[in-house]
């Protein structure tokens, strides 16, 4: 499993972790920050005021699910049913027990200052980074304030905002200083930039491969997609910077 995520049991975990979750068989995965006493700081799509529900495909059950205003936590598996699933109003930043995070999963360590090699060779993306990470007081700091914050980490995007971004900017303090097509979320430049993998590494090489320019063509692409892993992984992407956590909604223009 280390070639597609690092599976921990929930007394390995620190202060300052980066955890996630795989969520509806491996389809996608949910992110947080471990704050210590089983809390976890995550980063979720704002519920819909007008409708008093939401779809959220980075929730805190075990899947995609509509989730309603007030919905109540099992009080039998949840740590903490008091402040478990708060967050202010107009943000999407959301404390919860490692329980109600983990859900119906299990719970894996994002790894930080992964060898560039070791990382663009994992099967999945959005499970590391080149990038190292900063001392676990920092990070806890940083979840804790935009916690608190009434704007939270901004607007939720599944694309360009996500859970994987709220987490990635709490362990190393960078934020794209553009506006690009993506953010710095692992799991969505994996599935922008090769879409294509499964097809190519099982069915498509046996059609090709027979000639020696569909071999090439093969290698090229392939070639290609580890390259574009590279190039948007958050620690050596020259459009990011470090951000101290007060300025975020004065960086980010809201």
């Amino acid at each position: 499993m280390g070639y597609l995520s690092h599976r921990v049991d929930q007394d390995e975990v620190k202060a300052g972790d980066h955890i996630y979750t795989w969520r509806t068989a491996f389809t996608y995965s949910h992110h947080g920050i471990y704050v210590g006493e089983d809390m976890v700081v995550h980063f979720t799509a704002p519920e819909t005021a007008s409708s008093g529900s939401r779809w959220n495909l980075c929730s805190i059950d075990g899947g995609f699910s509509l989730l309603k205003s007030g919905q109540n936590r099992d009080s039998g598996s949840c740590l903490c049913t008091y402040y478990c699933g708060f967050r202010q109003s107009k943000s999407g930043v959301t404390i919860s027990c490692l329980n109600c995070f983990i859900g119906t999963g299990s719970l894996y360590l994002y790894q930080y200052a992964v060898n560039k090699c070791v990382h663009v060779s994992k099967l999945r993306g959005g499970t590391s980074t080149t990038a190292p990470s900063d001392p676990p007081q920092d990070v806890v700091h940083r979840a804790m304030y935009l916690f608190n914050s009434e704007t939270g980490f901004g607007k939720y995007n599944v694309v360009k905002n996500n859970c994987e971004d709220f987490a990635l900017y709490c362990k190393t303090g960078l934020l794209v200083h553009v506006k690009p097509a993506t953010g710095s979320s692992g799991q969505v430049n994996f599935l922008i930039n090769a879409p294509w993998k499964p097809a190519l590494v099982s069915v498509l090489p046996k059609v090709v491969c027979s000639t020696t320019m569909g071999a090439l063509a093969v290698g090229a692409t392939v070639g290609t997609h580890y390259w574009n892993k590279y190039k948007t992984d958050i620690g050596v992407r020259d459009d990011v910077v470090k951000v101290n956590v007060e300025d975020v909604g004065s960086f980010r223009g809201y």
